[in-house]
C-alpha cells in the first residue's frame, strides 16, 4: 500500500479556485456591545449552565517528548516547571466509512506536578498557523501558569502536520521555491506572481498525486473529526475546546458537527471566518505590521541597535532583501522570520526585542547568521508541505495572477514590510482543487469566551467580528476580551489566563469588551 493510503484529500483535479461568488455561508457581524455578554438585549434569559467535561476514563499512553520534534521546546518548558508529554493514537481516515483505514494522530500534553489529577483536560488546536503541539510547548515555556495550575492541556496536531502522519509531497526545488516565493527561480524575470503561481501549480500536482485517490479532506472538518476521535478514545461525553488562530475554523466545525459533545469553547485570536482568502490574508498582514510597530516602539525606547527609527530601518532591510542583496536569504524568508519572532514572547520582552534588533542589524552590516537561524526555524514551523495542503484546502476564492499584481502594488504601499510577500503568497494555492465549505454551528449550548489581541502577527484581529457573528447566529451568549499586547495567541497574557480559568471552571464570563493590559 502506498503511503497515501494513510492520508488523502478531496480532489477535483480538473477544477481550480479563482475569484468569484463566495461559497461560504453568510454570517452576522457582531461588535462590542457592552452590558450582557454577547448581546445588547439585557433582558435575554440566561441559559442553564452546561456541566463541565469529565476526566478521561481511558487515557493515552503518555511519555516524555525526547527524540521528537518537540524535544527542545519541551526542555525549555521543563525549565519553568512544566511537564510536556507526547502520545499517538489511531484515528479513522474517513468517519463516514467510505474509506477504510486509520492514520496516526499526534497529541501533546502540558501539565505541572501540581495540576490536579481530577481536573478535566482542555483540548487545544492551532489549525495550520503552526503545529498545535509546538505552539502549546512554546506557550508553556513562556508562561501558561494560571491555566496549567487548573487543568492539563492536550494539543492535537492537524493531520499532515508535524507528528500527525506528516506529508512530504513536494519536490525539493518546488518546496524551496515556494518558501522563497519565487525570488531566486531561474525562470524569474521580474514577474514574481507568475513564478509563484507556477510553483504552486507544480506543488498541487505533486501533492494531489501523492495523496491520490483516497479523497480524504485535509480541511478543518477533518480536523474536527480527529478531535472527536480523541474524545471517543477518552471515553467522555463532552470536551473543553481551546482554539487559536485558524484553529477557530476547526472548533466551529466541531461545534457544528458534534453539538452535544462540547461543554466549553474558547476562541483565542481567531482568524476571520467565512471570508475569502484575500480578506483573511489582509487581516494577517495588518496584524504583522501592527506587531512590527509595537516592536519598533519598544526598540526605540531601549535605544536598540536599529537606531532612532527602528521601523524605517526594517523597511530599508526588506527593500534590500527584495533586491537580492542578502541571497540566499530571500525577502520571504526574512519577513517570515520577523513575523515568527514577534508572535510568542518569552518572559523577558526586553531581551526578545534587543535580540531581534541585533539579528536584523547584523544582517544589514554583513553578518547573516543570526537571521539565517531565525529564518530556518520559522520555515520549519510555518512552511511544511502539510501546512500548504491544509491552508489551500481551507481557503476559498484564491485570487488570480492579475489580482495578485494589483495587490502587490496596493499592499506594498500600505504594508511596506509584509505586504508584497503577503500578496505573492496568495498565488501558491491558486491551482488547488475546490472543496466544500467548513460547516458552521446553528446552535451552541455552552457560553463562549472570545479572545483577541491588538497586534497579532499570525491572523490579525479582524476575525473577532466574524466569529462573534457566528456565535450570535448560533444563539449562544459570549464575551469578548481584548488583550492590548502584541503577539499570538492572547492566552500568553496572565490576565487573559485568569479569565479563561474562571470561564472553564464555572462558565463565568467577563463583561463583554473588557481589556487586559499589555
Amino acid at each position: 500500500m502506498r503511503r497515501a493510503a494513510l492520508i488523502a484529500v478531496v480532489l477535483a483535479t480538473c477544477c481550480a479556485c479563482g475569484a468569484g461568488p463566495s461559497i461560504r455561508p453568510d454570517v452576522a457581524v457582531e461588535g462590542h456591545t457592552g452590558g450582557t455578554p454577547g448581546s445588547s438585549d439585557t433582558s435575554q434569559a440566561t441559559p442553564p449552565p452546561v456541566p463541565a467535561p469529565a476526566v478521561p476514563t481511558s487515557d493515552l499512553p503518555w511519555r516524555d517528548c525526547s527524540g521528537t520534534s518537540l524535544a527542545d521546546a519541551a526542555l525549555a518548558a521543563a525549565s519553568t516547571g512544566v511537564i510536556v508529554e507526547c502520545a499517538e493514537f489511531s484515528a479513522p481516515i474517513d468517519t463516514s466509512g467510505r474509506i477504510d483505514g486509520t492514520f496516526t494522530a499526534a497529541a501533546t500534553r502540558a501539565r505541572t506536578s501540581a495540576t490536579p489529577a481530577d481536573a478535566y483536560p482542555i483540548v487545544f488546536t492551532s489549525g495550520t498557523d503552526r503545529s498545535s503541539g509546538s505552539t502549546l510547548a512554546m506557550l508553556s515555556a513562556t508562561g501558561l501558569t494560571a491555566v496549567l495550575a487548573a487543568h492539563p492541556v492536550v494539543a492535537l496536531d492537524r493531520r499532515g502536520i508535524d507528528r500527525s502522519t506528516p506529508i512530504e509531497c513536494m519536490e525539493p526545488d518546488t518546496r524551496r521555491g515556494l518558501a522563497d516565493l519565487g525570488q531566486f527561480e531561474p525562470s524569474f524575470s521580474g514577474d514574481a506572481a507568475d513564478a509563484v503561481a507556477t510553483l504552486g501549480h507544480d506543488a498541487t500536482i505533486s501533492c494531489t498525486d501523492y495523496l491520490d485517490p483516497q479523497e480524504l479532506e485535509f480541511g478543518a472538518d477533518a480536523a474536527a473529526d480527529d478531535i472527536n476521535a480523541l474524545r471517543t478514545r477518552w471515553g467522555v461525553d463532552t470536551i473543553a475546546l481551546w482554539a487559536a488562530g485558524s484553529g477557530s475554523d476547526i472548533a466551529l466545525s466541531y461545534a457544528a458537527t458534534y453539538p452535544d459533545n462540547i461543554a466549553r469553547l474558547i476562541l483565542d485570536s481567531p482568524a476571520p471566518i467565512a471570508t475569502d482568502a484575500t480578506t483573511e490574508e489582509e487581516s494577517r498582514v495588518q496584524g504583522q505590521e501592527a506587531a512590527l510597530t509595537a516592536f519598533a516602539t519598544r526598540c526605540a525606547a531601549l535605544s536598540c541597535s536599529l537606531g532612532p527609527d527602528p521601523r524605517a530601518a526594517v523597511v530599508a532591510l526588506t527593500e534590500r532583501a527584495r533586491a537580492g542583496e542578502f541571497r540566499p536569504l530571500s525577502a520571504a524568508s526574512i519577513t517570515r522570520a520577523i513575523s515568527a519572532s514577534l508572535a510568542i514572547a518569552s518572559q523577558n520582552r526586553q531581551l526578545d526585542t534587543t535580540s531581534l534588533a541585533d539579528a536584523l542589524s547584523a544582517l544589514g552590516t554583513g553578518n547573516p547568521v543570526p537571521m539565517r537561524e531565525r529564518a530556518a526555524a520559522a520555515e520549519k514551523a510555518l512552511a511544511s508541505d502539510g501546512q500548504f495542503v491544509g491552508r489551500c484546502t481551507d481557503g476559498v476564492q484564491w485570487p488570480g495572477v492579475g489580482r495578485i499584481r494589483e495587490l502587490q502594488q496596493t499592499w506594498g504601499k500600505s504594508y511596506p514590510v509584509f505586504g508584497n510577500e503577503a500578496a505573492l503568497g496568495l498565488s501558491a494555492c491558486a491551482s488547488w482543487p475546490t472543496t466544500a465549505p467548513t460547516p458552521l454551528p446553528t446552535a451552541l449550548k455552552p457560553t463562549v469566551l472570545v479572545l483577541s489581541g491588538q497586534a497579532d502577527p499570525a491572523v490579525g484581529n479582524t476575525g473577532l467580528a466574524t466569529v462573534t457573528g457566528v456565535v450570535t447566529n448560533a444563539g449562544a451568549r459570549f464575551a469578548s476580551l481584548d488583550w492590548q499586547g502584541s503577539g499570538h495567541p492572547a492566552m500568553q497574557s496572565a490576565c487573559v489566563q485568569q479569565a479563561a480559568v474562571s470561564y472553564l471552571d464555572n462558565q463565568s464570563l467577563p463583561a463583554n469588551g473588557n481589556v487586559c493590559p499589555a
